[in-house]
Parts: C-alpha cells; structure tokens; sequence
C-alpha cells in the first residue's frame, strides 16, 4: 500500500495558503505534465502543469498525480507539486514558467473527478 500524501501550501504568490490535507493514496504517485480542466474561471482545454517551489522565490518542480479516497467520492484525482502548490498553463503557451506570466496561473493542488482527465506524456 502506497504511503499517504500531505498537502500543505503555505500562502505565497502562486496561489493561497491551504492548510495540511492528508490523503490515502491508491497507487504510488508518480509525474504528471499535462491535465484536461473544466473550470468556469480559466478556458476548458488541456493545460500543462508544474509544480511550484518555494526555491528561488519560486520555481518549477515536478508536479505529481495519485488517485486518492475522498469522503464524498470513492476515488478522486489528486495532482499536486510542490510547498508553493501547482502552477498550469494552457497548452502550446509560450514562454518559461513564471510568476510574472499572466498567461499561467497558480493552484494549491487540484481534485479532478474524472481520472480520463490526467494526460502523461
């Protein structure tokens, strides 16, 4: 059995403090570059992820996806990164990961319900 998977992102530039969440996680988490994502605040369509460190003042990391228990579903999709969250942009975007991109923006980690939604590549 995979060990559990904490979350906590303290509050930075990319994205807003979320306190310690503790998953139990299904299969070993392992790297994940690009996601499908139906949010009414960004475009639908497939976005590339990073994770997001606190080294630097920010930069890229490796983003990661488990399945994972959740209370009101059987099985969730977690993708996280790193201590400063998750940093996405949409697909064929130009230009390096940055804080300054307006084009990108950041997330403490997301939950997708449907696991056809996570693209490895």
């Amino acid at each position: 059995m995979p060990d559990s998977i904490w979350v906590e992102t303290e509050e930075n530039s990319n994205c807003e403090w979320m306190p310690l969440q503790v998953y139990e996680a299904h299969e070993t988490p392992r790297p994940v570059y690009y996601i499908k994502l139906e949010d009414p605040d960004h475009p639908f369509g497939i976005y590339e992820v990073s994770g997001w460190s606190s080294n630097g003042g920010g930069s890229p990391c490796p983003a990661l996806y488990a399945p994972v228990s959740d209370s009101g579903q059987a099985v969730v999709h977690l993708v996280y990164g790193g201590d400063w969250g998750i940093r996405l942009k949409p697909e064929n975007t130009p230009g390096e990961w940055s804080i300054d991109n307006h084009a990108q923006h950041g997330e403490p980690y997301l939950m997708l319900i449907d696991g056809s939604d996570i693209i490895f590549e």
